[in-house]
């Protein structure tokens, strides 16, 4: 209920903090470019998709790795499944989402598969497909705001952030521990709805020990609203970490935590880190195991990265594409948690779990998400 209550109030927030076409197979680039139209390919079971079954898939931007992932993943596992592919980037820019979702619309689309850039953004074109009846899949991050979204396929993003909040407690002992550790909290997206589940999820777990001394926030910044990154951008992750490197830790105190809600907002601190700091390493935390934060942990610069499979979300989001053109019940886990602030969304929810120095080869190597190659 406590993540449920979370949705409805981050709904208010997140409208505060708000301010392009279908059949073709071939991915776009940021510009919205499109290439030709493809054959319906065959299953790996022999079935095949209805002649002429369209998805549209959009994504917020090719900025981050993991939006990069998730794309060639959901366009592979569509089209294996025998539907024709539109694979669309916004280049992080709202009114470019808006039109591309319309140009799906518009050209015949069955199922929209939607990665918002800003949750509470896309009014226009939930409408639109509403009107012509056309089913929506939220994609990770949730559409607030309206009755147009049929499904939600994500991580359980309050555990995301509560396996960052347990693996600080574990490491360093804090249930039993005599001395004073400092913090810093670096979090996420606010125009994310999923930025505040990651936050809350940690916040959960050292809340108790911020409460009791264990834990001293120098900066003083832990409320949301206070340490949220924009677009989880790097560069801004950095520059406000440099300043409160300056301003709290140039006399020689050690940091000792660093809790990062994901990797690109990860590397900005770590970036910060290297040029800013001298004092003895901390833990940091991250999300989404991309490549250069997995090095960084091989490097002793991160010390762990908590694990989303995007093959395991988009095998999912096709299964649910599949049941709901065939009229099936779709699968859900989950029918309580997530308020979009017009219902409760059903929802199928992925275990993440958390990568370090010890287990990335069995999780990352061996699971043939990336090649030893790819992390030298």
């Amino acid at each position: 209920m406590k993540r449920k209550l979370l949705s409805v109030l981050l709904t208010g927030a997140l409208a505060a903090s708000m301010f392009v076409g279908c059949g073709t197979s071939t991915e776009t680039t940021d510009t919205g470019a499109a290439g030709g139209d493809t054959a319906t390919e065959t299953t790996d079971t022999g079935s095949t998709a209805s002649s002429g079954t369209k998805v549209g898939v959009a994504m917020p931007t090719k900025d981050l790795q993991r939006w990069n992932q998730d794309g060639a993943n959901m366009q592979k596992e569509l089209e294996a499944a025998g539907y024709e592919v539109d694979l669309q980037y916004a280049s992080n820019d709202v009114q470019t989402q808006i039109s591309q979702i319309e140009n799906m619309i518009n050209s015949g689309c069955d199922v929209l598969v939607v990665a918002a850039i800003e949750a509470s953004s896309l009014g226009e074109a939930m409408d639109m497909a509403a009107e012509q009846n056309i089913p929506v899949i939220a994609y990770d991050r949730l559409i607030m705001n309206t009755d147009a979204v049929s499904y939600y396929a994500t991580f359980d993003n309050y555990k995301v952030g509560t396996v960052q909040g347990e693996y600080i407690e574990k490491e360093l002992d804090l249930a039993n521990a005599t001395e004073t550790y400092t913090m810093e909290i670096t979090a996420g997206d606010p125009g994310d709805n999923n930025a505040g589940f990651f936050y809350q999820g940690a916040m959960d777990v050292l809340q108790p020990y911020i409460d009791n001394g264990t834990i001293e926030v120098k900066s003083g910044q832990i409320e949301f609203s206070e340490v949220a990154t924009a677009q989880w951008a790097t560069e801004t992750a950095q520059n406000r970490m440099e300043n409160i490197l300056s301003s709290y830790y140039a006399d020689g105190t050690n940091l000792d935590i660093c809790l990062c809600s994901n990797d690109s907002t990860a590397l900005g601190v770590e970036n910060a880190l290297a040029a800013n700091y001298n004092g003895e390493y901390p833990i940091v935390t991250g999300q989404d195991c991309d490549i250069e934060n997995v090095k960084n942990m091989l490097a002793d610069k991160q010390s762990m990265s908590v694990f989303k499979d995007t093959r395991t979300l988009a095998s999912q989001v096709v299964k649910m594409v599949g049941q709901i053109l065939n009229n099936e019940t779709v699968d859900v886990n989950d029918e309580e948690t997530y308020d979009n602030g017009n219902g409760v969304v059903p929802s199928y929810l992925c275990e993440p779990v958390f990568a370090d120095k010890d287990n990335y080869k069995e999780l990352l190597i061996e699971s043939g998400y990336y090649t030893e190659d790819q992390l030298k």
